[in-house]
């Protein structure tokens, strides 16, 4: 059988615009210097600056050192979010994230991937809901497309490749909802 092969090299990303090379420059020294460093630890200018590079902030805003995020025009964040160190948001599409909002250690929200099934490898991109009250655990992957319902949990280590039901607990690799969450007042 004759199989054809990915050639990289064809790789073209013409149909996806990511912004102007000189905000993206310039986002780029601001991201390593505030964000991505632990030298840095003050979530005020944080969000100072994300606004200023075309985010949507809402209030009580706490951002952790060493947090990647790719393309800050691309990100709206709730009121009261907590993003917590070596969180990186891949935001190629925009991530849109609610209220009460927890995104813990070393959890990656991914925007893009690749057509495998295509020689070019070319780019996917799609966006990221996490409605109110979601908490993402540590180590955890949110694929392209996924709606994290509203106080949906996914644990430590686990990959959400679909969408996560309201109030439910889900674990693994792919992520499977293993309980309802209650929360007591």
């Amino acid at each position: 059988m004759n199989k054809s092969e990915t050639r990289l090299s064809t790789f073209d990303n013409h149909g996806y615009d990511s912004g102007s090379l000189i905000k993206k420059t310039i986002w780029y020294f601001f991201n390593i210097f505030f964000f991505k460093s632990y030298l840095f630890p003050f979530s005020y200018p944080k969000v100072v600056l994300l606004r200023i590079f075309g985010a949507h902030i809402g209030q009580r805003i706490v951002i952790k050192p060493s947090v990647n995020i790719k393309y800050p025009w691309n990100l709206t964040l709730g009121n009261d979010v907590w993003i917590g160190e070596n969180v990186w948001i891949d935001n190629l599409a925009p991530v849109i994230i609610g209220d009460n909002v927890c995104i813990s250690q070393g959890a990656m929200l991914l925007t893009g991937n690749h057509n495998y099934k295509k020689t070019s490898f070319d780019l996917i991109t799609q966006n990221i809901i996490l409605e109110n009250g979601v908490w993402i655990g540590a180590m955890s992957v949110v694929c392209p497309g996924v709606i994290c319902g509203s106080h949906a949990v996914l644990t430590v280590g686990s990959t959400a490749t679909k969408n996560l039901l309201p109030y439910t607990i889900n674990q693994g690799n792919p992520a499977l909802e293993i309980k309802d969450r209650n929360i007591q007042s």
